[in-house]
This record gives C-alpha cells, sequence and structure tokens, in this order.
C-alpha cells in the first residue's frame, strides 16, 4: 500500500531529483517523441496505458499517452500536449523526466512523469482504442517485469502484457521513482513487431 498521494508524489520528485538522467545525443534522422507516464489519484494510485486504435502508427499496440514532436517543440510540451489530446488529462504537475529512449525505428522518446490528481481519462477514439488503470502496486509485483529470452515484459493486466519502448520505460519508472534504485534500459530489446 502506498502512502498518501502528496506523500507518493513528493517522493516520487525527490528521487527524480537525485537521478541522474540522460539525454539521447543528437543524431542525424532520428525524430522526437515524448510520452507521459501520468500518475492518478484513485482508490490508490494509478498511471494510465492506452491502447492504440486499430488504424495509424503502432495499431492495437500497448502505450503510454504520447507521440511525435511538432517542429522546434520541446518534450514536456509535446507529452503534456499529447496527453491532453489523447486523454483529455489537462493540469498535470510535472515531477521530472527519466532516460531517453531511442526506438528501433528511428525516435527519441523523452519520458515525462506526471501527477494529475483525481481525474478520468476519456479517450480520443481518432487515436485510442481504450485506456486502462494500472495501480501502482501492480509495477512492483513479483514478476514484473519478466523476461522471454531477450525481451521485456511487463504483464500488468489480466489482458495487458507491454513490451518495449513502452514496458522499458514502465520498468524505469518502477525501479527510479517508486523504489529509488538507479535502473538504466537504453539496451532492452524491442520485438521486432514495434518497429513499425
Amino acid at each position: 500500500m502506498f502512502e498518501a498521494f502528496e506523500a507518493l508524489e513528493a517522493r516520487v520528485r525527490a528521487n527524480l531529483d537525485g537521478f541522474e538522467r540522460r539525454a539521447a545525443p543528437p543524431a542525424e534522422g532520428l525524430r522526437g517523441a515524448a510520452v507521459t507516464v501520468c500518475v492518478l489519484e484513485g482508490r490508490e494510485p494509478y498511471l494510465i496505458v492506452i491502447k492504440r486504435a486499430p488504424r495509424g502508427r503502432n495499431a492495437g499496440q500497448w502505450a503510454l499517452p504520447g507521440g511525435r514532436l511538432d517542429d522546434g517543440e520541446e518534450p514536456v510540451r509535446g507529452a503534456l500536449r499529447e496527453l491532453a489530446e489523447e486523454t483529455g488529462i489537462t493540469g498535470v504537475r510535472v515531477a521530472g523526466l527519466l532516460d531517453d529512449f531511442v526506438t528501433d525505428s528511428g525516435f527519441v522518446i523523452t519520458p515525462v512523469v506526471a501527477f494529475g490528481g483525481d481525474q478520468r481519462a476519456v479517450p480520443d477514439p481518432r487515436e485510442v482504442a481504450s485506456v486502462h488503470e494500472v495501480p501502482l502496486e501492480r509495477l512492483l509485483a513479483p514478476g514484473v517485469p519478466r523476461w522471454r529470452g531477450p525481451l521485456l515484459q511487463m504483464p500488468l493486466g489480466p489482458a495487458i502484457l507491454v513490451h518495449a519502448p513502452t514496458g522499458a520505460i514502465l520498468w524505469q519508472f518502477a525501479e527510479v521513482c517508486l523504489r529509488g534504485r538507479e535502473q538504466r534500459v537504453f539496451d532492452v530489446a524491442q520485438p521486432a513487431w514495434t518497429r513499425r
């Protein structure tokens, strides 16, 4: 069981303040993207994951709210814009950033950790098939993550099995933000089907 929501937010902020985040070095051909690890207040604290709409980029995949950055857009601004567009959640408080994750498909994803209080997500059906609440306790459960050969899997619910890059970001969030440990995930392998 977690402490009160305000105390949890303070602990996560302290853990991120003590974490030396690694930004990906600029490289030719890489495109910027950002996601929000959005922690919300309910009966117990939870974060949201989305299932992408069955059309478009990454169709049907589990993801964090986020997407490609607009030209000249900073990652935090882009992550919060995408969060609002895809889920209707606004007014969140940014706690900090995790390491950039460079995908096999040529994106540099910047994960933004944010707290949003007691809000409910409303999916934009053009981009999001569904939104799912994942209790933070689930990220710390035995068997999370698990490994299938070189591939990381985050079993987050009866029908929610998340792989890298999203799974890697959630693993780093659990270790750095919730457990206060240093964990790097830049070398976590992606399944071939996530490279679209």
